[in-house]
């Protein structure tokens, strides 16, 4: 059947208003394409925003989270919503373009309608597109862009490096690029980036004399308007990664130093101030309501892809506050229309990339072939082949951390296997070759040697308790980053709305309570001390052993926390 653009759009109308899904028919969905990416231009100052690629440089599968809790005053706000009730916030029809792009619904089914989403190829035409309809506008990334897969990890992180000076990157902020190390983060500021993209960050500083390490703000001139973009690199950096990659930067978040940031970016002229933030989105939300003077907060390292901002007020006005999502999945088209000296209105869309959908970049594509063609023997290695779906992105556990626990127990001959709540790692169907390059999506960092440790039962506790409290910790300024640690067999109760120390419970090993004086053997990886460099094979072959040995990997359950208090709670959909 032939329709023309009008008669689909019409086709589209009707569907929409009888809930019919249009997953069966990817042609429709290409036709949805043309009005999904026809984005009108607005007001006079252009913000594009990319954030937690995580070194993707080709499309890929990412699931979203059936589990992202909220408790105390963020229960029922977003980012805390998933599922069908995601849908409903945001006024997105069930079984479209953007459901598949914004939650876990039907994941396994819209993924092989849809196709994949991201690669820079993909992004280049989307980001060229746009910049083409906006005169001036600026391309931000929020950080987390050097790390997340083996072409970076082997290159040290040239090849991200490269992809974005292509891509047309003007300012960046950090987190992961840490983990290459202080001294490889001023060599790329001060040679790659030199005249081309500027790296801000107000809360880094020297540990001697609180010198700042990063330019704390940029002010660039948009259209005949001076715009400031202010830094807010991970402030917790140090913690949730080695302290001794950057030992002499310190962190935080450092409100009154963002305070004095905007206003003297104001006090130079700045007509618009927004903040370049790796704070996740909580941590944005409190600052938004602390600190006056930001017109938008454009977000990052919780992978939240909000399709429309919170508007937080605070003292003196309102600030806009956005999270982009992750792994390329994303870009953010901010509007503003600035009179008289201040933003009167905006626009703002969070766009979905479906490598399907936009044509690749020629030049982007040969640069990525170029990059990977050395390792191309090592990333294609076929390692077995999956039965489920695996993914990676949930506060307490995915198929892929699952994979790995199982992995780690059975290689290191443990009882128990922890492993971190990292949200990066692409997502596979059921059916697919594992391939070593999907392995590092899971697992390529800096400090990836695997450990063998015996624990006391109490430590173990200690351990859970305090992953706890930096993830559901009723004050967002005291959450340290990433999801649970991901554990493997054991089992245990969580109440994520108790009290500091008293959220973990009724500790199981094999069906018997684990005794607080008795040890445990304990396999895990990425240890953040100094003193466990080297400490044992690195996580990637622990896990490439076992699934060579597995050759097939069957569906198993997940090992999940029996929630306490949760019932009802928007963010939790098991």
């Amino acid at each position: 059947m032939s329709m023309n653009r009008r008669e689909f759009m019409q086709l589209l109308a009707v569907a929409a208003a009888g809930g019919m899904s249009l997953h069966s028919n990817f042609a429709r969905a290409e036709k949805a394409a043309e009005s999904l990416y026809d984005l009108p231009p607005f007001g006079n100052v252009s913000l594009l925003h990319m954030t937690d690629c995580h070194a993707q440089l080709l499309p890929i599968h990412f699931r979203e989270p059936n589990v992202n809790l909220g408790v105390g005053s963020m229960r029922g706000n977003a980012p805390h919503i998933v599922g069908e009730g995601f849908l409903k916030h945001f006024g997105i029809r069930p079984g479209s373009l953007e459901a598949h792009a914004f939650t876990y619904l039907d994941f396994v089914e819209a993924a092989k309608t849809y196709g994949k989403v991201g690669g820079f190829a993909h992004l280049a035409t989307l980001v060229k597109k746009t910049k083409a309809s906006r005169p001036g506008a600026l391309l931000l990334d929020g950080g987390d862009t050097w790390q997340g897969s083996g072409t970076a990890l082997w290159t040290n992180a040239q090849d991200m490096v490269d992809a974005c000076k292509l891509l047309g990157v003007d300012v960046m902020t950090l987190h992961w690029e840490s983990s290459y190390g202080a001294e490889r983060v001023k060599e790329i500021e001060e040679k790659d980036f030199a005249g081309k993209i500027d790296i801000v960050a107000q809360n880094v500083k020297t540990t001697d004399f609180e010198d700042p390490v990063f330019k704390p703000y940029v002010i660039k001139n948009i259209n005949g308007v001076p715009v400031a973009i202010v830094g807010q690199a991970f402030p917790y950096t140090p913690i949730a990664n080695p302290r001794w990659q950057t030992p002499d930067w310190s962190f935080g978040i450092r409100d009154e130093d963002m305070q004095q940031a905007v206003d003297a970016a104001r006090s130079e002229g700045a007509q618009v101030v927004v903040v370049l933030s790796h704070n996740g989105m909580d941590v944005d939300l409190k600052m938004a309501s602390r600190v006056t003077g930001i017109d938008a907060i454009f977000g990052g390292h919780t992978h939240d892809g909000m399709p429309a901002p919170t508007i937080v007020d605070n003292a003196s006005g309102r600030t806009l506050v956005t999270n982009a999502g992750s792994n390329g999945k994303f870009l953010g088209v901010m509007d503003f229309d600035v009179r008289d000296g201040k933003v009167a209105d905006f626009r703002y869309k969070l766009l979905p990339i479906f490598s399907n959908l936009l044509p690749a970049d020629p030049e982007m594509a040969a640069f990525i072939d170029k990059t990977r063609a050395p390792f191309l023997e090592k990333l294609t290695e076929k390692l077995a082949v999956t039965e489920g779906l695996l993914y990676r992105r949930g506060n307490f556990n995915g198929s892929w951390d699952q994979l790995i626990v199982d992995a780690l127990i059975a290689e290191k001959d443990a009882e128990i296997a922890f492993s971190p709540g990292f949200r990066w790692g692409t997502s596979l169907l059921p059916g697919d070759t594992i391939t070593m390059e999907h392995l590092l999506d899971q697992t390529a960092i800096t400090y990836p040697w695997t450990t063998l440790t015996e624990m006391s039962g109490e430590m173990i506790k200690t351990i859970l308790e305090d992953v706890a409290d930096n993830l559901f910790n009723p004050d967002p300024y005291y959450q340290q980053g990433g999801d649970m640690v991901r554990v493997g067999g054991l089992q245990y109760t969580c109440d994520p709305s108790a009290a500091m120390g008293k959220r973990i419970d009724n500790m199981m090993l094999k069906g018997k309570p684990i005794e607080a004086g008795k040890t445990y053997k304990v396999a895990g990886w990425a240890p953040v001390s100094e003193e466990a460099k080297d400490s044992g094979p690195a996580i990637w072959d622990v896990v490439a052993n076992y699934l060579r040995a597995q050759k097939v990997i069957s569906q198993r359950a997940l090992n999940l926390p029996t929630l306490k208090g949760m019932d009802g709670n928007p963010g939790v959909a098991i």
